[in-house]
């Protein structure tokens, strides 16, 4: 019999990219032995005092509401809300396009059934201590040049994978198996190229 690996993957629900890797990493869920944990990472809080275009900014700032949030929803309701209410404020954000994150996080709140109240937190710093202190974690891992999402398999952690479409089905547990051979290689740091599409949501 072979053990389960632990996986952890940080995601903000913000990110396009991320929500597709979740997404994959849900497929391989089908296909392997895995147990995914799933924790928050914040690309507003990546990027908090830094320059930045002026659109980029006005998103940056937006992007705060819907991670507070999830960190309020985790801290009062425990750690099986994450999950559940990333996905409902992602179909939202992503499938739906809703351009409104308030909106997107306050349906998705009534969607799982937490308080309405819970969106208050989106205006406040009340949970941030406990949002950086998990956005930490996952840049002590890979380091400080990466975004969203970081991915932790057995101790070996990595950036991405960043891929559109997800693959599906066996694909999906190959792919994953080649990201924790190449990330679980000594000395191993990148393999790149291009974006040559863009997010495609299937």
């Amino acid at each position: 019999m072979t053990e389960t690996q632990p996986v952890e993957m940080w995601f903000d629900p913000l990110c396009p990219w991320a929500w597709i890797t979740s997404r994959w990493l849900m497929e391989v869920e089908a296909v392997r032995d895995i147990e995914v944990t799933w924790s928050q990472m914040s690309l507003s809080v990546l990027n908090d005092g830094r320059d930045l275009p002026e659109d980029y900014r006005d998103l940056m700032d937006r992007g705060w509401g819907p991670v507070r949030v999830i960190a309020a929803a985790r801290t009062a309701h425990g750690d099986e809300v994450t999950k559940p209410l990333y996905d409902a404020i992602g179909t939202r954000l992503h499938l739906e396009q809703e351009e409104d994150m308030r909106a997107a996080t306050a349906a998705a709140l009534a969607e799982v059934g937490l308080p309405a109240e819970l969106i208050e937190a989106a205006d406040t710093d009340a949970h941030d201590d406990f949002l950086r202190e998990s956005h930490q974690r996952a840049i002590d891992l890979v380091g400080d040049d990466v975004g969203t999402p970081v991915i932790s398999v057995d101790g070996v952690a990595f950036f991405g994978p960043v891929v559109t479409p997800g693959p599906k089905g066996e694909a999906a547990g190959r792919l994953f198996d080649g990201c924790v051979l190449v990330a679980g290689t000594e000395g191993f740091f990148e393999l790149k190229r291009t974006r040559s599409r863009g997010p495609i949501f299937d």
